[in-house]
């Protein structure tokens, strides 16, 4: 695809000017890689009298099929669908383009020029031209789009065939603006509406969004007729999200009328009058607990066994001390889960390749998981159930053998704090036992005596006096030197099969195979012993603890 922007010189003012508020050299042609292909910045005019910088996005279709994972197109349009490697995409301006506008250009389009910063408030004569803009709507959208904007708008359909004028014209039209503006609202002009033109867009759109159409929409966007059919494509039609955005655009609207900050208008509930403390969700202290656990021990590399839709990984990612991620769970639905949560399929080069998600059993050995400084198994061992324990305990301590393992795991003896937990009932449904301090510390300190490991006991949580925290967490550290028992591996854990090794970073592998009569999964449904299942505590009764 293909978008050129052309201004014309005066003597005071040379037309290569444009060079510095691009921040692009005239007389280089320059490439940029971009998650679906390479964009090249080039000048096939440079003179004082005119210049034109043209951007030329060559787009690689098999990674554009690829990045959608295996066709989750939500918050995208048809023509990005699984299969799809013959379309339109390469060609016609859409989402992908004002992605590649927006990276290549981002200094232009924040209004920013060291070189020349006088040049930024300066109107220009420019001429921006697109050969195919997928219209939906057609030529008569494109000008109630740009018109309110200063542009004149050119719209010219596209026919289906020249040689067949019967067929009539196609979606698509050839677009000529010309106005004198700005050079950073006119980008900002283009980032947006590309993508509202064509109603589609090549990712997910998630509730951040919001913000990037605010902030790109700033001067232009809340006084534009065409507001609510802007922020509904632009936003994949998702009603919630373009509800959130017409709120925000009409409070930025009124700020504008009042000659006022938005801020100021939206008074009506003072922060600093509210004193009352909330409470921190009990997940949140755990989480933290573990990651306070993991910078004491010096861990760059961690294991998050049972990593379940990937919240402790995603908390891990936000630290750049931890180099390397992996998630490992049994099912292959919480991995795609927490794909999702951490957005993979849009995640930078650099920072992908810091995390994996695998599939794998906890009970079964498996090479993959040798040789990390740290391994979490946060609210996992009570899922499986008493008999597997031992495969647990030699896969993990004896197999993978990492420098620090922290287990955490529910507090037996705090549910009756729970107002809405029977008594003798466990936490979840799903919970095989629930320990009590005492009976966690003989479980911790028999593992830690058996394979070479000193052990240290952390409570998570506001502590009771009478019945303790309502978490308990175990700090595992390694001794030098091999496990006393690493020879022998307990028979049911197949110490010697181990699971295929991935090919992707991003792949979820298949199920490790198991030994015969056996299931490879680490939340087996035979009856659990202690505890009956019941209510869960509520999100409020979790805080108020």
């Amino acid at each position: 695809m293909f978008l050129t922007i052309s201004t014309t010189g005066t003597p005071d003012r040379p037309a290569t000017d444009l060079g510095f508020l691009l921040h692009k050299h005239p007389g280089r042609a320059q490439a940029f890689s971009t998650s679906h292909g390479t964009a090249h910045v080039l000048y096939p005019e440079a003179t004082a009298e005119r210049c034109t910088a043209a951007l030329l996005l060559e787009v690689d279709p098999v990674a554009l099929v690829r990045r959608s994972r295996g066709g989750r197109d939500q918050g995208r349009g048809p023509d990005t669908a699984l299969a799809q490697y013959v379309n339109d995409r390469p060609y016609a301006a859409s989402s992908l383009l004002a992605v590649a506008l927006g990276g290549v250009f981002s200094s232009a389009l924040a209004g920013r020029c060291a070189a020349r910063p006088g040049l930024v408030a300066t109107a220009l004569p420019l001429r921006v031209e697109v050969p195919a803009v997928p219209a939906r709507g057609g030529a008569g959208l494109v000008h109630r789009l740009f018109e309110p904007l200063g542009w004149a708008v050119t719209a010219e359909p596209v026919p289906l065939d020249e040689r067949f004028p019967e067929w009539g014209d196609s979606r698509y039209v050839r677009l000529v603006l010309d106005g004198e503006l700005r050079l950073a609202d006119a980008l900002r002009h283009l980032y947006v509406l590309l993508p509202v033109l064509d109603d589609a867009k090549h990712y997910w759109v998630s509730p951040d969004e919001v913000d990037k159409l605010l902030r790109v929409g700033e001067g232009w966007l809340p006084d534009h007729p065409e507001q609510r059919l802007i922020a509904h494509r632009y936003l994949s039609r998702r009603r919630s999200l373009t509800r959130v955005a017409e709120e925000r655009l009409e409070l930025a609207r009124l700020a504008a009328a009042d000659d006022a900050e938005a801020e100021e208008l939206d008074n009506a509930v003072d922060e600093d009058t509210d004193t009352e403390e909330r409470p921190v969700p009990l997940a949140v202290r755990r989480r933290e607990a573990i990651l306070a656990a993991l910078r004491a021990a010096g861990a760059s590399r961690v294991l998050d066994l049972g990593c379940g839709q990937g919240q402790l990984v995603q908390e891990l990612l936000k630290d750049p001390r931890f180099t390397e991620v992996v998630g490992v769970d049994v099912s292959v639905r919480a991995l795609a889960l927490a794909a999702r949560r951490l957005r993979l399929d849009r995640m930078g080069e650099r920072q992908a390749s810091r995390v994996r998600l695998v599939q794998g059993s906890l009970v079964y050995t498996d090479k993959r998981l040798a040789g990390y400084d740290a391994a979490v198994l946060s609210e996992v061992v009570e899922h499986v159930d008493p008999p597997r324990l031992p495969a647990l305990e030699y896969a993990v301590f004896g197999a993978a053998r990492p420098g620090t393992v922290l287990v955490t795991t529910p507090n037996a003896e705090y549910n009756v704090r729970w107002e809405s937990l029977p008594a003798g009932h466990v936490r979840h449904g799903d919970h095989r036992f629930e320990w009590t301090r005492a009976e966690f510390r003989d479980w911790a300190r028999a593992v830690a005596g058996r394979h070479g490991y000193a052990v240290a006991f952390t409570p998570v949580g506001p502590e009771d006096p009478e019945v303790g925290p309502p978490t308990q967490m175990a700090v595992f550290t390694a001794a030098d030197g091999p496990a006393p028992d690493a020879a022998s591996a307990p028979a049911h854990t197949a110490a010697d099969r181990t699971a295929p090794a991935t090919p992707d970073a991003q792949d979820i592998p298949v199920t490790p195979v198991a030994p015969e009569g056996t299931a490879p999964d680490a939340h087996p449904t035979t009856p659990g012993t202690p505890g009956t299942p019941g209510t869960a505590p509520t999100e409020k009764e979790e805080k108020a603890a």
